[in-house]
């Protein structure tokens, strides 16, 4: 299986002195996705949870929403010239009776590490696949100090991030602020997904009581993917994007962005918090 980081010669200036020294980068390989042995989509990922990863892109999809739904995860044998095996390809396959979307035009695409589900991003398909309804009561009273404390709660779960400062993060935690569940990956989405992916594995979906922290933008794919979830709040230390503040608004989504220190600004769903008294 492929490694997470990679080690690389570089030249190094600072403060006018040069040396040359291995350094530390992050790992960012091809992963195909299989849909009962037809190709769905490609992404650029780092290796790890690649099987969560598979999963958590179909619950994003509307595929599955369930444990009980999947069948197998595998990689795929033979997939170099050679016969050896570049763990690149993984293999889904649905339990019996779950029903296989037609992939053969719609859904065989390039997904990029920065820009996710590209040309897809449509209101309507989330509104009509989604599973949950987002609960507005759930959870509620939730206070200004404890969203504040995330971002640095987030940072100090980022091992692989210490070592090559090139990848992004994503987190679960619970309405107390408890770490859940963080996920690293050199593409927002996917960090996402391998959470979301861990979740359905383990039967927990839908996330009704969770709070999903990312340490990058709110774009729409995100929102997406966390109203596909049944997540209520997503957080995001940097700017949400319009059409992830559409979204938020329609489907009742909490929607905080510029997550930093005691600062933030939010978007949509502000009765799930507990601001201070006068805001307006």
């Amino acid at each position: 299986m492929g490694r997470v980081t990679e080690r690389r010669p570089v030249i190094r200036v600072r403060d006018g002195a040069v040396s040359t020294r291995p350094d530390t980068l992050v790992a960012e390989e091809p992963l195909e996705i299989r849909l009962n042995g037809k190709p769905l989509a490609v992404t650029m990922r780092t290796p790890g949870d690649d099987f969560a990863l598979a999963a958590g892109f179909l619950v994003s999809e509307g595929v599955i929403g369930a444990a009980d739904e999947l069948a197998t995860i595998v990689y795929c044998g033979g997939a170099r010239d050679e016969g050896g095996n570049t763990y690149n390809v993984v293999d889904v396959r649905l339990a019996p009776g779950v029903p296989v979307p037609d992939i053969a035009l719609e859904r065989n695409v390039y997904t990029t590490s920065s820009c996710g589900l590209c040309g897809k991003a449509s209101l309507d398909a989330v509104r009509t696949t989604t599973r949950w309804q987002l609960e507005a009561e759930r959870p509620a009273g939730l206070g200004i100090d404890l969203l504040a404390a995330l971002p640095e709660r987030l940072r100090a779960a980022q091992r692989v991030f210490d070592r090559t400062g090139g990848l992004h993060a994503a987190a679960l935690f619970s309405p107390a602020g408890e770490l859940l569940d963080v996920r690293e990956d050199v593409g927002r989405h996917n960090a996402v997904d391998k959470l979301v992916g861990h979740a359905v594995q383990s039967g927990a979906l839908p996330l009704r009581d969770a709070l999903l922290m990312v340490s990058g933008r709110a774009s729409f794919e995100l929102a997406q993917k966390a109203v596909m979830a049944g997540v209520p709040v997503l957080a995001a230390v940097s700017a949400p994007s319009s059409l992830a503040v559409d979204l938020a608004e329609e489907t009742g989504l909490t929607l905080v962005g510029f997550l930093r220190g005691t600062s933030m600004n939010v978007y949509a769903g502000a009765h799930r918090l507990a601001l201070p008294v006068g805001t307006g």
